[in-house]
């Protein structure tokens, strides 16, 4: 039995401890890049964050021109501050839009070259300056994942940097700086994280050898990442529609917080599946959220997939609260399933992919698109073939998830 657990250097979460920041940062390196967005830069706490920092080292630069799904030319411009100040720290504040392009300008401003060059798993060859992550959504969980999600003009979907030497320094998990993220941008992010527990919780498993947690990225679930998982799904069931509904809910964004912390460090290992491979080129040529698409199609995914995972199905019901008592375990699954419906027409994410302005006759070429993004299909323990994912994507068209071939095989534990 072999198993790992990557993380942060240190990992701080509770209300109050984004105090800590300028100390953190200072003891990393002394000439900083700071990356966020506009928006964020003009609220109060990430002012004095900035500020704070401006007083404890050398130097500082701003680049405050981060843009939803880290297109390309984001990144050559934030490379090119971080040389305007030589940066030897970076401090990341914001979604994950902005902690991925944080990464992967830490890539590039320790191993030259060019997003491209490390597209893929395990190809950056070394550390990386120290990184300072610090969200202000709860949902990706990029301040502990090992993985930088881009947008490329030259391709169809959207690319991913994969490699234990990503993840951040330092994550610090505040939900104090959630309390003015938007409705909307609470929905999608935290149907993401949702998405990263229940992705991760039915992830396949897979057999290695001892090279493997080394060389490879994601390794499907194990008894490690079941637990984070299950214990982010019970969390963020509890308390997303509490956040959506009323952004002052204290109580419930620092579930979403913890939820969405403890989903990062599932996914991060297990992998996430079917939902985030299809949403790549759905995003991509769509341009919406990607959160909203993620959570569009995981009900579609897991139903393709309730042959082999309705035992897992059935545990999740329990932990997310659903009244299952004398159930058969097909029926706690099913169950399950009409909950999700439930809770994501609760949040506005639409119910299908004809609502997001998708072509039916693009499907086939979405899975097809889909399939070839391994490092993630490899994941779904359902059919994953081009016919399967184009089922399920025809079923999320439609909103039909009785559809036939929505059916997969048990595998093996």
């Amino acid at each position: 039995m072999l198993e790992t657990v990557r993380g942060p250097r240190q990992l701080i979460v509770g209300e109050g401890v984004a105090q800590n920041i300028p100390r953190l940062v200072a003891e990393s390196g002394s000439r900083v890049l700071i990356v966020t967005d506009r928006v964020l830069l003009g609220q109060p706490g990430v002012a004095e964050i900035v500020a704070a920092v401006r007083q404890q080292v050398k130097a500082v630069e701003v680049f405050s021109d981060a843009t939803p799904d880290v297109p390309l030319t984001d990144v050559t411009l934030a490379v090119s501050a971080a040389a305007e100040v030589d940066a030897d720290v970076i401090l990341a504040i914001g979604g994950g839009t902005v902690i991925d392009l944080a990464k992967i300008v830490g890539v590039i401003r320790r191993h030259g070259g060019t997003p491209r060059d490390y597209y893929g798993e395990s190809r950056v060859p070394g550390p990386t300056p120290p990184l300072v992550a610090v969200p202000t959504t709860s949902g990706t969980g990029s301040e502990l994942t090992p993985v930088s999600v881009l947008t490329d003009p030259d391709r169809e979907l959207k690319v991913g940097v994969s490699s234990v030497h990503i993840v951040p320094d330092f994550a610090i998990v505040d939900p104090e700086l959630t309390y003015t993220c938007p409705a909307s941008v609470t929905a999608h992010s935290g149907i993401d994280a949702f998405c990263h527990a229940v992705e991760s919780y039915t992830a396949r498993p897979r057999p290695h050898g001892p090279r493997d947690p080394v060389e490879q990225v994601f390794l499907g679930r194990n008894a490690i990442t079941d637990h984070y998982a299950l214990r982010a799904a019970k969390l963020i069931a509890r308390s997303l529609r509490r956040a959506v509904e009323d952004g002052g809910d204290t109580k419930a964004r620092a579930d979403m917080s913890y939820g969405s912390m403890l989903a990062g460090i599932a996914f991060s290992h297990a992998g996430n599946a079917a939902p985030h491979a299809l949403q790549y080129p759905i995003g991509a040529a769509t341009h919406t959220p990607h959160g909203l698409g993620v959570g569009l199609l995981l009900p579609y995914a897991l139903d393709a997939a309730k042959d082999a995972v309705g035992d897992r199905l059935a545990i999740l019901a329990r932990v997310c609260g659903l009244d299952v008592t004398g159930a058969s375990e097909a029926e706690a699954a099913d169950t399950f399933l009409t909950w999700l419906d439930g809770l994501l027409a609760d949040i506005g994410i639409p119910a299908t992919l004809a609502e997001l302005g998708v072509a039916r006759a693009e499907l086939p070429r979405f899975a097809e698109m889909a399939g070839g993004v391994t490092r993630l299909i490899q994941n779904h323990p359902g059919p994953t073939d081009t016919a399967g994912l184009t089922a399920i994507l025809e079923a999320a068209w439609t909103g039909d998830r009785s559809r036939p071939g929505l059916t997969a095989s048990r595998p093996a534990d």
